[in-house]
């Protein structure tokens, strides 16, 4: 294998960067190159993603990279289900809208559900583009449009010229056939929607064309694991298939990667998703509200509110499951004051409210171990598969209450790290491809868990106190 420098684009919900990673036989350097905010915009009573902006980011972030890096090529990983459309020129007919918008409250499709599930294996969000695309009927942008480009999607279509959807990604649009991994046309005819909006698929590694953006830099752009979980998922340092995983970032993403599909009605009615994921592997999961519940409370008490290791150094001290929230309740998942929602949800239960931010932290952080012990459990017994540790990845791994607590409420091990997964991902399906890391997953991994400059793992063990975790479910009535 030769030494390459990759540069991977890594999107998240509220912030982007681009790192530059150098991929050796013996293991991953990463260097930061840029780092910008991802922040929405209301406009006209509806929230968008503020896409040029977003754009000119990455843009300016290859720029630097490839002034400082000899590079090879360059990936894109986002988030899923959101979108911008295209009319017959090319053309971007408005902002892509932000699936927190309210656009998609109610909104149904004439496809039952379990039918939908059958075929898509998509667990029930009220954002996914299905839905998203069932409040957009009948409008003048809806109408216009020649083709639908998921967000990584559009970007390399604007630096590349090149048309086409990745699988990771396309999986959570409740569009795409999970056992064909081919665009579901029926179920688009079924639910109004026109097949003709959906570009050819691709698959991680495929190369989508050359950079041609001028401002930018020559070099080729890789399909990698578009969707963000797909490649933090393939960055998880696990030995053996008996591991489960939680992506913890504004989202957490709890689940288990397995062989093919669970899309049994059990499955579909504990609201469990199969997305795909790198090298035909399915990536069987729930969606966990994650710290977006701290981002938001954090951004209600403002830079004039406690910092926050301050705030988990209280958290922890603080009395352990006394307040707890059901993290996945829809009241949640829009911005505003959450320590308010907070107090409220307890209150109409009759249940006591924190009364300081580090009690509030606490609160947010033991309902979040909570959520993910109930779908750590769910996700063994649903696919029949048993889990001997838990790996957590993403920002959430720098957090060590959280990651502690994960560890007592699962009653498993937790491997915390490394926070950088997503990029780690993105950067070995592209060196994979110009053939500078190895092979197959397990290798990657076999990398991963010896070879990343600066990755700590750290673990964490479980205090065995179960029967507490169970009292703190019932009284807020999550058993």
């Amino acid at each position: 294998m030769n030494d390459r420098v990759v540069a991977a684009v890594d999107l998240g919900a509220s912030a982007g960067r681009v790192i530059a990673a150098r991929v050796t036989a013996s293991g991953i350097e990463l260097h930061e190159v840029s780092r910008f905010p991802n922040e929405p915009v209301s406009a006209g009573g509806t929230l968008y993603w503020d896409i040029l902006r977003l754009y000119g980011s990455v843009v300016s972030g290859l720029r630097s990279a490839a002034s400082s890096f000899p590079l090879a090529s360059a990936g894109i990983d986002a988030w899923g289900v959101d979108y911008g459309l295209l009319d017959a020129t090319g053309a971007l007919l408005g902002n892509p809208v932000h699936y927190r918008d309210s656009r998609t409250d109610g909104v149904t499709v004439p496809v039952p559900h379990a039918d939908l599930y059958a075929v898509t294996g998509t667990q029930y969000l009220p954002f996914n583009t299905i839905y998203q695309l069932a409040a957009a009927a009948g409008t003048p942008a809806l109408s216009a449009a020649r083709t639908l480009l998921l967000i990584p999607d559009l970007l390399a279509y604007w630096l590349t010229g090149s048309v086409g959807a990745e699988v990771t990604n396309a999986s959570t649009t409740s569009l795409l056939d999970i056992s064909t991994r081919q665009w579901a046309t029926a179920t688009m005819q079924m639910a109004g929607i026109s097949p003709g909006l959906f570009p050819p698929l691709r698959r991680a590694g495929d190369v989508i064309g050359l950079i041609t953006e001028s401002a930018a830099c020559s070099v080729p752009l890789v399909a990698v694991g578009s969707h963000d979980t797909a490649s933090a998922v393939a960055a998880v340092p696990a030995c053996g298939p008996d591991f489960a995983y939680i992506s913890s970032g504004t989202w957490s993403l709890v689940g288990m990667e397995l062989p093919a599909p669970v899309l049994t009605e059990d499955s579909r009615r504990a609201n469990f998703t199969n997305e795909a994921g790198l090298d035909g592997t399915i990536r069987y999961l729930r969606n966990v509200t994650g710290l977006w519940l701290l981002q938001e409370c954090q951004r209600h008490w403002g830079p004039a509110g406690p910092a926050l290791d301050a705030l988990l150094a209280e958290a922890a001290a603080a009395e352990p499951l006394r307040f707890v929230i059901d993290a996945d309740d829809p009241v949640f998942t829009p911005p505003g004051d959450m320590p308010s929602r907070i107090a409220t949800w307890l209150a109409s239960r009759g249940l006591p409210a924190p009364s300081s931010p580090a009690e509030v932290v606490r609160c947010v952080l033991d309902s979040l171990a909570i959520a993910y012990r109930r779908a750590l459990i769910a996700a063994q017994s649903l696919s029949g598969r048993h889990a001997d540790v838990v790996h957590l990845v993403g920002g959430g791994s720098r957090n060590e209450l959280l990651c502690q607590l994960t560890a007592d409420a699962s009653g498993l091990p937790v491997v915390a790290g490394p926070a950088e997964a997503t990029a780690l991902g993105n950067a070995l399906v592209q060196a994979r491809a110009l053939r500078a890391a190895p092979g197959s997953l397990e290798e990657m991994r076999q990398l991963m868990r010896s070879g990343v400059s600066g990755a700590r793992l750290r673990r964490y063990a479980p205090s065995g106190n179960g029967r507490a975790w169970d009292a703190a479910q019932r009284r807020a009535g999550l058993s």
